[in-house]
C-alpha cells in the first residue's frame, strides 16, 4: 500500500519486481514489465516508499538468507502454510488487503484490530460494532489514482506525471488538469480571504506603523482532506505502520 500510494505502480508492477531493480544508491526502482511499453520507467522512491522496501528486504534476509539474489522478487509467492518460494512471483494479496481495508481502532485505547463487537484488549472491552474501517470499500487501484492526483494538485506537469506514473490516457490527464487547476483556485482564494475589507496590498501600505501585522493564511498541504480524491486515506496512511 505504502508503495503504491507513493509511487503509482500497479499491482502487476509491483509483483514484477525484483531486487534486481532496486538502485541502493539512487534510491530507484526500475520497472520492467508493465501492462504496455509506455509504463517502462524509473522512479525514485520517496521518504515514504524507501523504509518499505528496506522493511521488505529485511524480510527477505529473514526468510532466505543473508544475501539478497538480484532474481529473488520483492513480493514472492508464499500460498498458505506452504515453504515460500522467492524466485516466484505473489500471485495476489486479495487476504491481505482484506484484512488491510476491514481493520478498525478502538476508539477507546486506540488498538488496532479486526471488526468485532467487542474490543480485543483485555482491559478495554469497548463495544466497537459501530466502528468502520477508514478504509473500507478501497480498492487497489485507487491508489495509484490518488498518488496521481496529489502529483497534480502539487502542480506536476503532465509530462512530469507521465514519467512517473507510466502510460496515462488523454482523458485522464485532461481530468488532472482540472484538478491542478483547482489546486491553483484554492491556493488564490486564501489570497482574497486573509483580510477583511479592500486588498492586501492597500491595506498594508496605507496603515498606520504602529498597527499590528494581520496574520497570514498559510496552506498547509494544497487541497488538504477536501482534496482527497479517495476518503481516508490520509487516515490510513497513519495506520499503515501499525498493521506492520
Amino acid at each position: 500500500m505504502l508503495l503504491a500510494l507513493n509511487t503509482t505502480m500497479r499491482g502487476c508492477e509491483l509483483k514484477g519486481l525484483r531486487w534486481r531493480d532496486v538502485d541502493f544508491i539512487e534510491r530507484t526502482v526500475t520497472i520492467r514489465r508493465s501492462k504496455t511499453s509506455a509504463g517502462l520507467r524509473v522512479i525514485p522512491l520517496n521518504a515514504e516508499a524507501w523504509p518499505a522496501v528496506l522493511e521488505l528486504r529485511d524480510r527477505a534476509n529473514s526468510l532466505f538468507g543473508e544475501n539478497l539474489h538480484p532474481d529473488w522478487y520483492l513480493f514472492f509467492r508464499r500460498e498458505g502454510f506452504c515453504r515460500p518460494e522467492s524466485d516466484k512471483p505473489a500471485n495476489g494479496w486479495r487476504t491481505a488487503w482484506r484484512n488491510l481495508t476491514r481493520a478498525i481502532m478502538c476508539p477507546r485505547c486506540e488498538r488496532l484490530q479486526n471488526t468485532g463487537t467487542i474490543c480485543s484488549n483485555e482491559e478495554c472491552k469497548a463495544d466497537i460494532r459501530k466502528v468502520k474501517s477508514p478504509t473500507a470499500g478501497l480498492r487497489f487501484h485507487d491508489l495509484r489514482h490518488q498518488a496521481i492526483t496529489e502529483l497534480a494538485e502539487g502542480q506536476a506537469s503532465d509530462q512530469t506525471i507521465r514519467s512517473i506514473a507510466g502510460h496515462v490516457s488523454e482523458k485522464m490527464l485532461e481530468h488532472y488538469s482540472h484538478v491542478r487547476l483547482d489546486a491553483k483556485r484554492a491556493a488564490l482564494d486564501t489570497l482574497s480571504n486573509r483580510g477583511s475589507g479592500g486588498g492586501y496590498v492597500t491595506n498594508n501600505a496605507t496603515k498606520q506603523p504602529d498597527k499590528a501585522e494581520p496574520d497570514l493564511q498559510v496552506i498547509k498541504k494544497i487541497g488538504g482532506r477536501q482534496g482527497t480524491r479517495t476518503p481516508g486515506l490520509l487516515v490510513a496512511n497513519e495506520a499503515l505502520f501499525q498493521l506492520s
